[in-house]
């Protein structure tokens, strides 16, 4: 699917009665978390989870007859502690973690594979102050947020690595961050295989984020005849979306989700 050139409509459209959008009550809800729902912090650690978004999760999930699942690049240990004492349907690590609605938990371990790489880019941290190394064990994430000037060299790290390991791998870039991962499952996969279980199938997909890492959400969504929503899309930054719709950055999404919520109750 071809991105898009203009900007993505507002996302407030879908939630109108006249929207062209299938109706609100046959959605399958899928939600990146950093960026999306929570803001971004200078660290993976230092992120800020506002007390009500669990219980707004809840709502949200029980309108829909439990038909909301999350899909990030963290863990799915981080997003429960995240969210806590809801435990969603989800997919951590882009994939590689998958919790399905019943409570099933499936996990595909590359981390053996990853040793090589892990102690190269371990010892590039260590020459490269305000670099991090965000070891997820089945994928490695090195974040230069906090060392802007290092990006080049980050890069060229990141592809040795990349290279020595080969076509099953990709590098998986975000904001100020290369995710070294293999090249399945991604967030495409992940509604996919969402959608080929209950209570996901036979409604109309629906994908919020906000990063590179989602524009695969996106297009699966739309593909499908569903939805995409871009969070915090800076125009004029460079960036093109696949998502028709956008919202402008996480506390508007709180909004709109909230708007939803009291559409889908009202019903």
């Amino acid at each position: 699917m071809k991105q898009r050139a203009h900007p993505p409509h507002a996302a407030w459209a879908l939630l109108e009665r006249d929207s062209e959008a299938p109706a609100p009550h046959n959605w399958a809800l899928f939600l990146d978390v950093d960026g999306t729902l929570i803001e971004i912090a200078e660290a993976p650690d230092a992120v800020h989870v506002d007390d009500g978004i669990s219980n707004l999760l809840a709502r949200v999930s029980e309108s829909l007859d439990g038909a909301l699942a999350l899909a990030s690049g963290r863990s799915l240990e981080v997003l429960d502690r995240f969210f806590e004492p809801l435990l969603l349907p989800a997919a951590g690590l882009h994939g590689l973690e998958r919790r399905s609605a019943t409570g099933k938990v499936s996990r595909s371990d590359g981390s053996a594979a990853l040793g090589p790489a892990r102690q190269e880019l371990e010892r590039f941290v260590a020459g490269h102050p305000g670099t991090l190394l965000e070891d997820k064990s089945a994928t490695l994430a090195l974040h230069y947020r906090r060392a802007a000037g290092a990006e080049a060299a980050a890069r060229e790290a990141m592809a040795r690595v990349h290279a020595a390991l080969g076509s099953g791998y990709r590098v998986q870039e975000g904001k100020m961050v290369l995710e070294l991962k293999p090249h399945h499952p991604n967030k495409r996969t992940v509604v996919e295989d969402f959608m080929t279980e209950a209570p996901f199938r036979g409604r109309v997909p629906l994908f919020i984020g906000d990063d590179i890492t989602d524009e695969d959400g996106f297009e699966a969504a739309q593909r499908a005849g569903g939805a995409a929503i871009v969070v915090g899309l800076e125009q004029g930054g460079g960036r093109t979306s696949a998502a028709r719709y956008g919202l402008g950055g996480v506390p508007e999404l709180h909004r709109w989700l909230e708007a939803l919520c009291g559409c889908l109750e009202a019903r």
